[in-house]
């Protein structure tokens, strides 16, 4: 390859010396062709000239018997052929040839434009001396009547030797110059290549990983600045080379010792990187390079690949992989179109909920016999007539017996919805679920004169959800709205945000702290606890609104100014 660059670069300057060389010698060759034949055609008009002044006398005075001797001797001794022509193209005589026996010349191109006044030459084939001549036509005249032209010629073989004597010159030359430029781009070929192959040889060295190659340049080196600069820039990506191969040990040491399976699929599915956790999920080795459906083989991992490339944003989903639970954290990395997957075991957490769960339903079933038993003979004690004191006392026990059933109820409701994977979906009319709901609450609003308000906005959709959670999900909160409002009012909005229906709940109650807003959907949690007591409430509502939320793939959110009111906002997707 380093001799081919030497030889390209050689023959292109040889190449170009060569097209100099031929382009001068012809350039060179026409200019003095043309000047030559232009000069010698002005000596044969002054010849032409000066003949003129000797011959018009002899044919003004009527003497042509000493035309014709005087043409061939004045021929012989100028060496040039001397022709005379009367004005209608008759030939009075000739250097060379009887002019009784030559042809009417009145048609000769130069003959023509010369008796119509006017000098002329030509070149052509002479059909008389069988021979190429350069003709000089000169008119004479009396007055303004042109009374004939004396022709003078030459023979052109004579031109052409003179010519070609000077092209071997010429050529002798060019052929000179040639071999100079061979010499000169020889050597500056060296000049130029020599450093080149250096830094090439030093560039292949560097791509074998070699980065401590110097090239050096001579003094007069031309190339000194690139050769400066090639080294520069090879330390440079030594540097940048340390650091990424320590940034790679890093992140191999990083990935490793990670506790979470880590995989990274290319755009083909195919595993490219992956860490020793995975090996251990999966029971297998030498993944990578393979598809990922040969290592994890469970279609729901399949399916949020799928998901994750077509609609390019992360997912977040729990999967079963030998028989243990994973929440699986799939991101799209849209330049490389790869995806980058952490599965996270959370068995040990899934056991723990299960038993947790487990534990509050029995404990709930178990409870609601005895308080439904308490609840039934306080009630029939309270028939018998007790005293006072006892009625207050019976009262109290009835009370707390209701609140008890209410918060096994819910525990048992919340169990229900964790349970729920995904809900009953339907087309649901928004205005119809939502108009019905005052109904529900009139004696209340009556009692506590409240106002409950329902504001729909324009181009409300049909949206697909379960109709009786999203009931329960309005049924909790106006029950929380009205009990914690003792005057103005509760308001229903419902907006159109793009793909999403926005309901906005809000009243004008007691509201609650800022620290409170981060926990109120959290099991048990009440922001006034006095007052929750006196009123009944469990703590669970908002856990099982915030679950119904979730349940429908939508966000829930508070807000709350104490003395002034809450609101809550709604977003639920028109399609899950």
């Amino acid at each position: 390859m380093k001799k081919s660059f030497f030889v390209r670069y050689f023959f292109g300057l040889f190449f170009l010396a060569c097209l100099l060389s031929i382009s001068i010698f012809f350039f060179s060759l026409k200019i003095i062709n043309q000047y030559y034949l232009q000069s010698l055609t002005n000596d044969l008009t002054k010849l032409a000239q000066t003949l003129v002044l000797s011959i018009r006398p002899m044919v003004e005075q009527g003497r042509r018997d000493e035309l014709d001797p005087f043409a061939k001797r004045w021929g012989k001794t100028i060496s040039t052929r001397i022709t005379v022509i009367d004005a209608k193209g008759v030939v009075l005589a000739d250097s060379e040839k009887d002019p009784a026996l030559m042809e009417n010349h009145g048609a000769r191109t130069e003959v023509v434009r010369a008796l119509n006044g006017n000098i002329a030459s030509s070149k052509r084939y002479s059909t008389t001396v069988k021979a190429n001549m350069l003709y000089v036509a000169v008119p004479f005249k009396r007055g303004e009547i042109v009374g004939g032209a004396v022709r003078v010629s030459l023979f052109l073989n004579n031109i052409n030797k003179i010519l070609f004597d000077l092209k071997m010159s010429l050529g002798r030359a060019a052929a000179f110059l040639l071999v100079v430029s061979l010499i000169i781009a020889f050597f500056l070929s060296r000049r130029i290549v020599n450093p080149l192959r250096r830094l090439s040889s030093a560039s292949e060295q560097v791509a074998r990983g070699n980065f401590d190659v110097r090239v050096f340049a001579d003094k007069n080196d031309d190339l000194q600045e690139v050769i400066v600069s090639f080294n520069t820039m090879t330390e440079k990506i030594r540097t940048l080379f340390d650091d990424l191969s320590a940034q790679q040990e890093e992140l191999k040491n990083i990935i490793s010792f990670m506790q979470e399976g880590l995989l990274v699929l290319d755009k083909e599915s195919q595993i490219i990187v992956l860490n020793e956790h995975v090996n251990a999920i999966t029971g297998m080795k030498d993944l990578e390079g393979r598809f990922y459906w040969e290592a994890i083989r469970e279609t729901q991992f399949g399916e949020m690949v799928q998901k994750v490339k077509g609609e390019k944003k992360s997912v977040l989903e729990e999967i079963a992989i030998n028989d243990r639970i994973f929440l699986c954290s799939m991101t799209f990395m849209e330049p490389q179109e790869k995806v980058i997957v952490i599965l996270f075991d959370i068995s040990e957490i899934k056991k723990i909920e299960r038993i947790k769960k487990d534990f509050v339903v029995n404990v709930s079933h178990e409870l609601r016999t005895p308080l439904t038993a308490i609840k039934g003979f306080v009630e029939t004690m309270e028939e018998e007539e007790p005293s006072e004191a006892h009625k207050r006392y019976l009262g109290i026990i009835k009370r707390h017996t209701e609140r008890l059933i209410s918060i096994v109820k819910d525990l048992l409701r919340l169990s229900e919805l964790e349970e729920v994977q995904k809900p009953d979906i339907e087309r649901v009319d928004l205005n119809e679920l939502i108009e019905q709901l005052p109904v529900m609450y009139e004696q209340q609003l009556r009692e506590k004169n409240l106002v409950l308000r329902i504001l729909f906005g324009e181009d409300i959709p049909f949206i697909m959800a379960d109709p009786f959670k999203l009931e329960e999900l309005f049924i909790n909160l106006i029950d929380n709205a009205i009990t914690y409002t003792e005057e103005g009012s509760v308001t229903i909005r419902v907006e159109r945000d793009a793909d999403y229906v926005v309901f906005i709940i809000q009243d004008t109650g007691i509201g609650m702290y800022e620290e409170h807003l981060t926990r109120i959907f959290e099991r048990f949690y009440v922001a006034d606890k006095s007052r929750s007591r006196n009123v009944g409430g469990t703590g669970l509502g908002l856990s099982i609104v915030k679950h119904i939320v979730l349940l429908h793939r939508g966000t829930i959110a508070a807000d709350s100014t104490p003395g002034a009111g809450t609101t809550f906002t709604i977003r639920l997707p028109v399609s899950p």
